[in-house]
C-alpha cells in the first residue's frame, strides 16, 4: 500500500474544509483534502451568509463571486407569517439588519453586506478559490481510518472510483467532515449535548410565487395552519432564487406522525402551503435531517483539529452554521501554516480551541434559544396541536377581533416579534467575537464594557482579541476598508502620524522572524488617508500608537503610543504570541 506524505490532511470538503483548503494553499502549505462525496453539495442546505463570513470571502478574493450567486441583502428582509402564500398574512418583521433602526449598524460594521446563497452555489465558488491557489482536493475519496502518534497523523483512504486504498501521512489533520464525523468518532473526540431534538424534511422545489412574494421580499416565509404548532409552523419556505426557487422545511414528530416522503405527498403539502392550486410546482429533491444541540468538548486532540459541523451542531436558527464553520477555518489555517513552517510553537495551535470553543458554545446555545422564540408565534396566534380547521380558524378570528382578548394577543405578538430580534438581527453574535488566548497579548487595559445588548449589537473596539474595526479610508484615489489592510495570510501593523519607527520595526521583525508583518501608515494625509476621521474615532490609541493585526483580522496586541524601543517591544510581542521559546 502506497503512502503519501503531506503537511496537512483535511477530511471533508464542505464550507469549512474548502475554506481551509483554500487558505492553506494560499499560504503555500502542502495539504490533501479528501471527501467521500463525488462533487460539492448537490442540495441547498445552509444559506444565510452573514457579514463576517463575507469578510472571509473578501480576504480570499471571492466576495464578488459569492455575491454574484447570492440573493442580495435588500431582498432578504421581510419575514412573513401567513396561512399560506395566497392566504391571510398574520405577521411580518424585518430581519438581517434591514429594519430602519438597524441598517446603520450593519453598514457601519463592515464593508461587506449579507447575502443569501445556498450551499450548492457557495461550495463551487469556494472550490474554485482553492483550486486557483493550487489545492489538492480529492472527491470520491473516503476516509476509512485515522490514527495519530507523537510525530504524525496516519489516514487510510479509498478511492471509490478505482477501489485503490492508500495511506496519507501528515503533520496535522483537520476533521471538517460534518455532523457524522469519522475523524471525531475514530479519534475519540468527546461530544456533549443532545441529538434528535426535532425531525424535519427539506423539499427543494421550483414554483413562480412572484405574485405573493415580490411586494414583501424576504428569505423566510412561515405558513401557520391549524394543528401545526411546530416552531416552523405548517412549513417554512426559504427563498433561493427570487421568486421562483425554494426549499420548504416541514417539521414533524415521528412519535405521532409517520411522514409520507413520496413526491406526491410532498406536492400536496406544497400546494396546501402555497394556497393557490394553479401554481405549477416542480420538486427537485426531498431530504431529511434532525435538530441537534451538540458541541465538541475539545476542538484539538494532539495533531488533529475539528472544525465546522464536526465540532458544533445546532438548529438552523440565526443562520450561523456555515458562517461559524468558515470562521473556524479562518482562525486555524494561518496558525497551522506557521506551525508547519517552523515559525511558531505548539502553543499557537492551542489557541484555536481557546478562541473558537467559546464561540461554538455561544452559537449552539443561541440557535436553540432562538427556536424557542420563534416557536411561540403559532401559540400566540392560537394554533395548537391537534385542533381542527374550524378551531384554528376561530382562534385566528379571535386574534384579529376588536375585543380585549384579541387586543392582548396582538400586543403579545408584537413583544414576541421584538424578542425575535435575537434570532433574526443578532448582529453582536454574528460579528462580536472577542478572543482570549495565548495568541492575544494583553495591553494592560480592561476589556471595554458593552453599552448595549451584546447579542443584538456589535460594539467595535481595538482591544486585543477583538476583530479589527471597519472604517472607510482613501488610497490611490479609491475607497478602501481598514479590513483590507490586514489578512492575506500575514500580520499587519497599523500606526498613524509619527509612527514611522513602528513601521521600521515591522520590517525588521519580518526579516528576523520570517513572518510577514505588513506596515501600514493610516491617518490624515498618510498612505491610507483617514479622510472622514472615522478611523481616528475608532482606533482607541494615539497617532503614534500601533495595532498588531493577525492574519484573521483580530487584534493581537496594541500600543497606546510610541515605545522607547519599538523593535524590542514588537519582538517580545511576536515571540510571545507565536510561542517561540
Amino acid at each position: 500500500m502506497r503512502t503519501l506524505e503531506t503537511d496537512v490532511l483535511v477530511v471533508g470538503a464542505g464550507p469549512a474544509g474548502l475554506t481551509a483548503a483554500a487558505l492553506l494553499a494560499r499560504s503555500g502549505v502542502d495539504a490533501i483534502t479528501v471527501t467521500k462525496y463525488p462533487t460539492t453539495a448537490h442540495t441547498p442546505r445552509a444559506h444565510i451568509t452573514n457579514q463576517r463570513a463575507m469578510e472571509v470571502y473578501r480576504d480570499l478574493g471571492i466576495e464578488d463571486r459569492v455575491r454574484s450567486v447570492a440573493t442580495p441583502g435588500e431582498l432578504m428582509g421581510d419575514n412573513v407569517w401567513a396561512t399560506s402564500f395566497a392566504g391571510r398574512e398574520l405577521a411580518r418583521m424585518k430581519a438581517w439588519g434591514t429594519r430602519v433602526d438597524r441598517k446603520a449598524d450593519y453598514e457601519a460594521a463592515s464593508p461587506c453586506a449579507m447575502g443569501n446563497v445556498g450551499q450548492h452555489l457557495l461550495e463551487p465558488v469556494l472550490l474554485g478559490a482553492a483550486l486557483d491557489h493550487g489545492a489538492d482536493i480529492r472527491f470520491g475519496t473516503e476516509l476509512l481510518d485515522i490514527t495519530q502518534d507523537e510525530n504524525a497523523v496516519h489516514g487510510t483512504v479509498r478511492d471509490r472510483a478505482t477501489g485503490e486504498t492508500y495511506r496519507v501521512r501528515a503533520k496535522y489533520a483537520l476533521g471538517t467532515d460534518g455532523g457524522r464525523s469519522t475523524v471525531a468518532e475514530r479519534l475519540g473526540f468527546t461530544l456533549e449535548g443532545e441529538t434528535g431534538l426535532g425531525h424535519a424534511v427539506n423539499v427543494w422545489l421550483e414554483a413562480d410565487l412572484t405574485e405573493y412574494r415580490a411586494h414583501r421580499p424576504g428569505t423566510l416565509f412561515f405558513t401557520i395552519q391549524p394543528g401545526k404548532d411546530f416552531w416552523l409552523g405548517a412549513g417554512t419556505y426559504i427563498c433561493l432564487k427570487p421568486w421562483t426557487e425554494w426549499v420548504l422545511i416541514v417539521m414533524y414528530d415521528p412519535a405521532v406522525e409517520q411522514l409520507d416522503l413520496s413526491e406526491e405527498a410532498m406536492l400536496a403539502r406544497v400546494h396546501a402551503t402555497i394556497g393557490d392550486p394553479s401554481v405549477e410546482v416542480r420538486i427537485k429533491d426531498i431530504s431529511q435531517w434532525q435538530l441537534n444541540h451538540v458541541l465538541a468538548t475539545e476542538y484539538r486532540k494532539g495533531r488533529v483539529f475539528l472544525a465546522g459541523d464536526a465540532a458544533h451542531r445546532h438548529p438552523p436558527a440565526n443562520g450561523l452554521g456555515t458562517n461559524t464553520s468558515v470562521q473556524d477555518s479562518y482562525n486555524l489555517a494561518w496558525k497551522i501554516a506557521l506551525a508547519v513552517s517552523g515559525k511558531a510553537g505548539d502553543g499557537l495551535l492551542d489557541s484555536y480551541h481557546a478562541e473558537r470553543h467559546p464561540v461554538g458554545r455561544q452559537v449552539v446555545d443561541r440557535a436553540l434559544a432562538s427556536v424557542g422564540l420563534v416557536a411561540g408565534i403559532p401559540t400566540v396566534l392560537g394554533v395548537r396541536a391537534g385542533q381542527s380547521d374550524e378551531e384554528g380558524e376561530a382562534a385566528l378570528a379571535e386574534f384579529f377581533s376588536p375585543g380585549e382578548v384579541g387586543r392582548g394577543r396582538r400586543r403579545e405578538l408584537q413583544t414576541l416579534l421584538r424578542d425575535n430580534d435575537h434570532h433574526f438581527n443578532a448582529h453582536g453574535v454574528e460579528l462580536g467575537q472577542r478572543y482570549t488566548s495565548g495568541a492575544v497579548v494583553p495591553d494592560g487595559t480592561p476589556e471595554p464594557a458593552y453599552l448595549r445588548d451584546p447579542e443584538l449589537y456589535h460594539q467595535p473596539t481595538t482591544h486585543p482579541g477583538a476583530s479589527l474595526p471597519h472604517a472607510w479610508l482613501e488610497h490611490g484615489g479609491r475607497r478602501i476598508s481598514t479590513l483590507d489592510l490586514a489578512g492575506n495570510g500575514g500580520f499587519a501593523l497599523l500606526t498613524g502620524i509619527g509612527g514611522e519607527r513602528w513601521l521600521e520595526a515591522a520590517e525588521a521583525l519580518t526579516a528576523e522572524l520570517g513572518v510577514a508583518i505588513v506596515p501600514r501608515a493610516v491617518g490624515h494625509r498618510l498612505t491610507y488617508d483617514d479622510v472622514y476621521g472615522d478611523w481616528s474615532r475608532l482606533r482607541e490609541i494615539e497617532d503614534g500608537g500601533a495595532l498588531l493585526v493577525r492574519p484573521d483580522r483580530h487584534i493581537a496586541w496594541r500600543a497606546q503610543d510610541m515605545a522607547a524601543d519599538p523593535v524590542r517591544t514588537l519582538r517580545q510581542v511576536m515571540r510571545q504570541l507565536l510561542d517561540l521559546r
